[in-house]
Order: C-alpha cells, then structure tokens, then sequence
C-alpha cells in the first residue's frame, strides 16, 4: 500500500472511530433520534471516502501491475467485484 493511501486511510479510521463513540453515547443518552441519524449519515460518508482511498490505492497498486503483467482480463473481473463495496460508485449491476 503506498505510504500516502495507508495514512489517509487510517486517519480517516480513526476519526470514523472517534465519531462513532459519540454517535453510540448520543443513543445511549436517547437524544433526538433524526440527530442520531444525521450522525450515522455521516459516519457512512466518511467510511465511503476510506473506501475510495483504498480503491485508488488499488487501481496505482495491484491492477497496474497486473495490467503490466498481461493479466487484463482477470483485472477487469476483480475491479468489478471491487466496486461492489463503493456503492458511492456507479453500479456495475446488469453490466454484460
């Protein structure tokens, strides 16, 4: 993992961590539940953007250098696999 994407993410982590804490003290105080749920909103938004820093970690990584290796086809399958869990992302369902 380059050193930059690695970092990045566990930054995002570890914030995403430190909210949640607050996000599960809020529910256990019975605050305002559409307050609960602007707080989870944003936890996901925040876990969606670690996943987009480890896919472009693995699109720099992993999937040049299996371009590089001759392994295209093997690459185009494991990327749409791979976007599967970036539902930010457009879908690949119904894709041939």
């Amino acid at each position: 993992m380059k050193i930059e994407h690695k970092t990045s993410a566990l930054n995002r982590l570890k914030t995403v961590r430190g909210h949640l804490d607050a996000v599960i003290r809020m529910v256990e105080e019975e605050q305002y539940c559409p307050d609960i749920m602007k707080q989870v909103s944003a936890l996901q938004g925040s876990l969606e953007g670690v996943n987009r820093v480890l896919l472009q970690n693995h699109v720099e990584t992993c999937v040049l250098e299996h371009v590089e290796a001759g392994r295209s086809a093997q690459v185009v399958d494991e990327l749409l696999e791979t976007l599967r869990y970036a539902p930010s992302l457009p879908s690949t369902k119904g894709t041939p």
